[in-house]
């Protein structure tokens, strides 16, 4: 407004021969109003990251099954700012597979449908993990080979009953220790430590184009456990185990992106691999402050600017729409905040920080 205002009183001083005071003149001069204030950018966030040949996505659970206004507010936010959806809980085994002869896709199903009708991609999470696995899986007693064909089976029906909808899977999930050594699991105990390599030759077989990702945390800098996962990588990459790349969770706390993840990631890289951001959020102490929300921008912005260095890195998930579905206060009391969106589905500053460094 003050440059709005020297613009007139120097457009007046010819006429006029002062600005402010007596007038030498009555004549008002005609004056072309200013020119008008360039327009906000409303370019979606999937828009400005497609320029960069970049990928962004998001999480989605209860968020997708909420009902009234808040569906039609939360599925235009997710249509409109994401090109990517990855399915929080409903390819994961309790749900999947509930019983040892059932499947239940249904839930899933309807957020294929939903990516596909809105151009969207999915990512598909996960085949074999230590978690969420059903009682009839964890409480049975199974010979190795009985756990192997158990593997087997649900990797091909689950990765089949998808072909060629599902851009790629999360094959095997958070397999490491932070020590770098293996993470004692049902699939550990009962398969062995092959497991892993056959989880992915599963896949494979059952999908001859699908991505097929290892997934973990902590291994987003330089560390024991991400060099335990560099050393497997680089065997199953020299013995031709058909693995795509590594996905880095990336829950942050604010202030805790490694200062090494850019390095990180282009080692892997080097070994043919692509690096994808699976399951970016920073959350911090409640209540925010504008203080935290500026850091958690440049946090984000950290994240980001790091994967863009290395075009194998080329798909960012935001683990989670708004704040009013993260899973981060469920998990971490007294934490959150953690998304691009408040729960009023406002933008906050990391959204608007991330908006400027893809323009």
């Amino acid at each position: 407004m003050r440059a709005h205002g020297a613009w007139l009183c120097a457009a007046a001083l010819a006429a006029a021969g002062a600005c402010g005071g007596d007038h030498a003149s009555t004549t008002q001069p005609v004056i072309p109003p200013p020119p008008p204030a360039p327009a906000a950018d409303t370019t979606p966030l999937r828009v400005l990251a497609a320029r960069h040949s970049l990928l962004i996505g998001a999480a989605v659970d209860r968020g997708f099954r909420y009902t009234g206004s808040d569906s039609a507010t939360f599925r235009a936010l997710l249509a409109k700012q994401f090109s990517v959806l990855t399915p929080e809980n409903d390819m994961k085994w309790d749900h999947i597979h509930p019983a040892r002869n059932t499947y239940r896709f249904e839930p899933a199903d309807s957020i294929v449908a939903f990516a596909e009708a809105n151009g969207m991609k999915v990512r598909g999470h996960n085949l074999a993990w230590h978690s969420q696995l059903p009682a009839w899986l964890t409480s049975g007693t199974w010979t190795p080979a009985e756990a192997t064909a158990l593997l087997d089976d649900h990797i091909a029906t689950v990765v089949g009953h998808y072909r060629g909808r599902v851009m790629e899977w999360d094959v095997v999930n958070e397999a490491l220790n932070d020590d770098g050594t293996k993470r004692s699991s049902f699939w550990l105990a009962n398969v062995g430590p092959g497991y892993i390599e056959r989880a992915f030759r599963d896949a494979r077989a059952a999908d001859s184009a699908a991505g097929l990702f290892y997934n973990d945390y902590n291994i987003e800098g330089m560390n024991a456990k991400s060099d335990s996962l560099y050393a497997m990588m680089q065997d199953f990459k020299a013995r031709g185990v058909p693995v795509t790349g590594v996905g880095f969770e990336s829950h942050f706390q604010l202030g805790g992106v490694p200062s090494s993840l850019a390095a990180n990631i282009a080692r892997f890289a080097g070994l043919g691999l692509k690096v994808h951001i699976t399951e970016l959020d920073v959350r911090m102490l409640l209540p925010a402050t504008s203080t935290q929300l500026d850091a958690q921008a440049s946090d984000y912005t950290t994240v980001v600017s790091a994967c863009m260095q290395t075009t194998a890195c080329d798909l960012v998930t935001i683990w989670g729409v708004s704040d009013r579905e993260s899973w981060i206060p469920g998990t971490f009391p007294g934490w959150g905040a953690a998304t691009l969106f408040d729960a009023q589905y406002q933008s906050k500053p990391a959204y608007a920080a991330l908006v400027k460094l893809l323009q």
